[in-house]
């Protein structure tokens, strides 16, 4: 006769115990009756589904006219009943399945025990022999894990950040959403500078009504690190900033809307130009090999003063603007090759962070991680770092 859950008229710990029990030994001998698949279905579909299943039944003639006292028990023994009924409803439909295979698959006749099980009964028939499964065959090759790695302009970027934690300089990020004043006003950007207009700057849609100071953008440099380190740390400051960056620059094999910089900030008193130069000489040494000669030529930016382009002797051809008989392409045969911009901060900066110009100074520089990094590998696209293709990235694993 089949199992029919009865209505509890009393409610005690003992009473719902005895149900339980009858309900399990109905659930072993209803699963050790079915022989086949359509059987398997039916036994599936009468305890576990959802309008009239078993386990619907003891939610709604148990759990729900259990008084209230009484629910937390109710509730704990009905979801552990649920969990033994889907652990035997799977291993009767596995039982099905081990009795098809042939028999050289099978260790014993032994049949799956069926008990009152808990969610690692099926493992524990596994481990127990219902099934040798094929024979292992150890000349074959093991299944091997792929492991990843970092990416080429992540690892550059480490790289450029040890140098300078080695040198006692500390690591310092912010956000990618910035506002015009940290990212323009605070670095000394006059309001008619070209660096605002659109056609550099991502500017986030509907900021019109707000001030112009306070209206957000996709940075274009990681230089507000800066301004914001300032703002909360007294000099001495020496910090070095990696991070994403954003320009309105259609992609092709040397540009990206999307780029990474690695930036770097000293300031305290007596630091000179000289400190500037004798630092990212030693810095560019030990990036790219202690044979490397540094140089430097005058140029402008808003927020240092005076400013410099720093460059370094080809590490590809070692100067000679040659690779053998032909031309060296990265550092267009001249033996040097354009690496970063520098100078010593502007003292209008100071002014937006409260530091006297008069007791302190300083030296900033930036650099393009992806820029280094198409150098250092020998990369000529570099649209190729940020495409997704694994055969590309896997030959830097």
């Amino acid at each position: 006769m089949a199992y029919t859950v009865p209505k509890l008229k009393d409610h005690s710990a003992k009473a719902l115990d005895k149900a339980s029990d009858n309900l399990l030994a109905a659930l072993e001998k209803e699963s050790k009756a079915v022989k086949n698949e359509e059987e398997w279905k039916i036994f599936r579909d009468r305890w576990m589904a959802r309008k009239n299943g078993v386990l619907t039944q003891i939610n709604d003639l148990w759990l729900k006219a259990a008084p209230v006292e009484a629910k937390p028990v109710f509730g704990q023994k009905v979801n552990w009943l649920k969990k033994h009924v889907e652990g035997m409803v799977e291993v009767t439909n596995k039982r099905l399945l081990f009795a098809q295979l042939p028999a050289k698959h099978v260790k014993s006749k032994k049949k799956i025990k069926v008990e009152t099980i808990d969610l690692d009964a099926f493992a524990r028939d596994l481990k127990h022999g219902l099934i040798a499964s094929q024979s292992l065959d150890i000349t074959l090759p093991g299944i091997r894990r792929p492991l990843g790695s970092e990416h080429p302009v992540i690892k550059t970027i480490h790289e450029i950040v040890s140098v300078f934690r080695n040198l006692g300089y500390s690591v310092q990020e912010g956000p990618v959403i910035e506002t015009d004043y940290y990212n323009f006003e605070a670095l000394n950007f006059p309001p008619n500078h070209p660096a605002r207009d659109t056609q550099d700057t991502l500017f986030i849609a509907c900021q019109e009504s707000k001030p112009q100071r306070e209206r957000l953008l996709l940075r274009t440099h990681t230089s507000p690190v800066q301004i914001r380190t300032m703002e909360n740390m007294k000099p001495p400051v020496r910090i070095v900033i990696p991070g994403k960056v954003h320009r309105n620059d259609p992609p092709d094999a040397s540009h990206s809307p999307m780029f990474h910089q690695v930036e770097g900030l000293a300031v305290d008193t007596n630091i000179t130009f000289c400190d500037l130069k004798g630092t990212l000489d030693h810095a560019m040494k030990a990036l790219f090999g202690s044979s490397v000669k540094t140089s430097f030529r005058p140029s402008f930016f808003p927020f240092t003063e005076p400013s410099a382009e720093m460059m370094v002797s080809c590490f590809i051809c070692g100067g000679s603007g040659k690779r053998g008989a032909e031309p060296c392409r990265p550092c267009k045969q001249t033996g040097w090759i354009e690496i970063l911009g520098c100078g010593m901060v502007d003292p209008n900066v100071y002014g937006f962070v409260d530091y006297d110009p008069k007791k302190v100074s300083g030296f900033a520089f930036g650099m393009g991680a992806d820029r280094i990094a198409i150098l250092k590998y020998g990369v000529d696209d570099i649209q190729l770092f940020f495409n997704g293709d694994v055969r590309f990235l896997e030959q830097f694993g």
